[in-house]
């Protein structure tokens, strides 16, 4: 009866110390994807300096995106100017978290960067995670009220100074693209910090516009001035007019009987629709990335956001993480010999 005694208590033992065992060797859980964030803060970044439309936006969304994410995480906002946009993407795709708590507001030039094989770029477009776009506003060519062009048969007459950030950003791109499809005569100052500087730039008379902004973001950042008509808008980029600017001319309509240059025209209308789009990195996992989207569609929806951003004048006409991941590829995907040609125009001095 002893003898079974002390065989079933080494049982025991043995099953305890075989039970602290695996427990012990178990692979740690890992946080659900509902409770990930939690006590997390996400970093919001872009590439221009605070007080352009870029900025504008993204603090916008950093005011309310929060709420509808799980786990009800801070959302911070961070400003990275450099290179165009160039230096701000390559941070969240190579040194940023990839786990969801980092994300970007990209430049829309660096579409066409990309496209047409531009240098700087250190991780694909297509890898990024697309979140949504807060904005389909036409870009637009403008110059400020003292600038003696004010059409765009003026610009084809005389040279016009522009102000850009770098030679990786939209606002270097377009006037490249304008000066060999339309024989106009733009010439770009590169430099400039981001959309506020360039503004007060033009304002006091240092260059005479800007090679391009977004329509909604010179009405988020200089409402009273276009209210009181002091930009003379010379032309529009996009695939339909802006309800307000009936009488500017799109590019797409200015070189409608050359087919080669409306080839052209049309791939940079497309990839300039996609006017403030939001990014996580490559590395996020699915689950979180489905988070930050549903996120995101609800925020755009949210009747507190949308009072604000009329306030603001920051006009929201949204696309879903899903339409900008497609449009992307589509954009990537456009046939060699159109490329060639928007490369050779983006190469001229």
């Amino acid at each position: 009866m002893l003898l079974s005694t002390r065989r079933s208590r080494r049982g025991c033992t043995a099953a305890a110390f075989s039970a602290i065992f695996l427990l012990a060797s178990a692979p740690l859980a890992q946080p659900s994807a509902s409770d990930f964030y939690a006590g997390k803060t996400i970093s919001l970044s872009t590439h221009t300096a605070p007080g352009g439309g870029y900025d504008t936006y993204l603090r916008l969304l950093g005011r309310h995106m929060g709420k509808y994410i799980l786990g009800r995480p801070n959302l911070v906002v961070m400003n990275q100017p450099g290179a165009g946009g160039l230096l701000a993407l390559n941070h969240a795709g190579r040194i940023a978290p990839q786990d969801g708590t980092w994300l970007t507001l990209v430049s829309q030039g660096l579409l066409v960067h990309e496209a047409t094989g531009q240098p700087g770029l250190q991780v694909s477009l297509k890898d990024f995670k697309w979140l949504g776009n807060l904005s389909q506003s036409n870009n637009v060519t403008a110059t400020w009220h003292t600038s003696k062009a004010k059409t765009i048969e003026d610009a084809r007459q005389r040279e016009v100074v522009v102000g850009s950030t770098g030679a990786g950003s939209i606002s270097s791109q377009i006037p490249s693209v304008l000066n060999a499809l339309l024989g106009t005569k733009f010439k770009t100052l590169y430099g400039y910090e981001g959309g506020a500087k360039m503004n007060l730039a033009m304002q006091q008379g240092e260059i005479e516009g800007r090679g391009t902004n977004t329509w909604a973001s010179y009405k988020a950042t200089l409402p009273q001035e276009v209210k009181d008509g002091k930009l003379q808008v010379l032309l529009q980029i996009g695939l339909r007019k802006e309800p307000d600017l009936p009488n500017v001319p799109l590019l797409i309509d200015l070189v409608a009987s050359d087919p080669q240059k409306l080839g052209m025209a049309k791939f940079i209308s497309l990839a300039l629709t996609i006017a403030r789009p939001l990014a996580a990195p490559p590395g996020v996992p699915e689950e979180r990335v489905a988070i930050l989207r549903r996120a995101f569609d609800a925020t755009v929806k949210d009747p507190e956001f949308l009072a604000e951003s009329e306030r603001l004048g920051a006009e929201v006409d949204p696309m879903t993480g899903e339409e900008v991941q497609a449009a992307v590829s589509e954009i990537l995907s456009t046939p060699k010999d159109v490329l060639n040609r928007i490369q050779a125009a983006l190469a001229a001095p």
